[in-house]
C-alpha cells in the first residue's frame, strides 16, 4: 500500500488523477558547452523581448487606444462610441499581449532548462512588476518635475 505523501499527490487515501510522479527512461542528455551558451543567449534575448512587450502595456497600448478613440469620435461625432471603442480595443490588445507574454515566458523557461539551469518558474510576474514600478516612477517624474502641476489659480496656459 502506498502511503508516502510524495507518491500519492499529498493524500493518504489515494492518488489524484494526473499526479503520478514523472519517470524518465533515462536522464536527458546535456548539450555541449557551446549549445548551452547559445541557449543562455537565446534565453536572455527572450527575457529582453518579454521586458519590451511588458513596457508596451504602460504607454503605447493606451496611447494607441486613445488615438483610435479620437479617430472614431472624428468620424462619427459620437463621444460615447469613441469611449466604448477605446475600452474594447484596449482590453483586446492588453489580453492579447498577456497571452503573448505567457508564451514567451514558457519558452524562456524551456530555453533556460536547455541551457542547464534548473528553472521552474517564469519571470513574467517579476518583469511585469518591475516595469510597472519603473513606468510609474517615470510618469510621476514627468508629471511633477517636467510638466509641473502649476498653480491652482493660474495655469500659465492662458493668453
Amino acid at each position: 500500500m502506498r502511503t508516502d505523501p510524495t507518491d500519492n499527490g499529498g493524500l493518504f487515501v489515494g492518488r489524484r488523477p494526473g499526479t503520478a510522479p514523472t519517470k524518465y527512461r533515462a536522464l536527458p542528455e546535456r548539450g555541449t558547452a557551446a549549445r548551452q551558451r547559445m541557449d543562455r543567449f537565446g534565453a536572455n534575448g527572450l527575457l529582453a523581448l518579454e521586458i519590451l512587450v511588458s513596457l508596451l502595456f504602460w504607454g503605447p497600448i493606451p496611447a494607441g487606444a486613445l488615438w483610435l478613440a479620437s479617430r472614431v469620435q472624428y468620424w462619427t461625432d459620437n463621444v460615447g462610441l469613441a469611449i466604448l471603442v477605446a475600452f474594447v480595443a484596449m482590453i483586446v490588445v492588453l489580453m492579447g499581449g498577456l497571452m503573448v507574454l505567457k508564451r514567451i515566458d514558457h519558452l524562456w523557461i524551456l530555453m533556460r532548462r536547455a541551457a542547464g539551469i534548473d528553472q521552474r518558474q517564469g519571470a513574467m510576474g517579476r518583469v511585469f512588476a518591475v516595469t510597472a514600478c519603473i513606468c510609474a516612477a517615470a510618469f510621476a517624474f514627468w508629471f511633477i518635475v517636467i510638466n509641473g502641476p502649476g498653480s491652482s489659480s493660474f495655469s500659465g496656459q492662458g493668453g
